[in-house]
């Protein structure tokens, strides 16, 4: 299964950025093609949620069981939607000198092999896309004071 991995030092705490990443109901405001998206439930540790994804004309819905253990880890489980597979899971470790490290996977399956192998070049630039957008709405959320963002990865 393709995946791709990306590791991130934020000046920000563990809890601001797993509580950005939580908030599933505010995607559509600032994730590039997310058109919208609906909380179906949602609890301390389990979220059910739909995500509308748009590019251009095509429209694709993706449902997803997401699995939260605040601060820590954040566990995105595809349930359906047009892959096979879509999957990824958030770390946030506090570092000691501030801050934290933001370690972030995604895993996906198309389920048309040569669809997959040329589509998979594009969704890493994709996903590249999508982590920046998280880092600017962290700014905006959080304050740019401190914003040295560097890439682990």
């Amino acid at each position: 299964m393709p995946g791709i991995r990306e590791i991130r030092r934020m000046p920000y705490s563990a809890e601001q950025m797993f509580d950005l990443v939580a908030d599933v109901g505010r995607y559509a405001e600032f994730l590039p093609w997310v058109v919208a998206t609906r909380v179906r439930s949602d609890s301390e540790s389990e979220m059910i949620a739909d995500m509308m994804v748009g590019f251009n004309a095509l429209r694709e819905k993706f449902t997803s069981r997401v699995l939260k253990d605040r601060p820590h880890r954040i566990e995105v489980i595809y349930v359906d939607g047009p892959l096979r597979d879509l999957d990824n899971i958030w770390l946030f470790r506090p570092l000691d000198t501030g801050g934290c490290e933001v370690d972030f996977t995604v895993t996906f399956t198309f389920r048309n092999a040569v669809f997959e192998a040329l589509a998979g070049q594009y969704f890493d630039r994709a996903f590249r896309r999508m982590v920046a957008a998280f880092e600017e709405r962290a700014e905006k959320l959080y304050g740019s004071s401190n914003s040295n963002a560097t890439s682990a990865a």
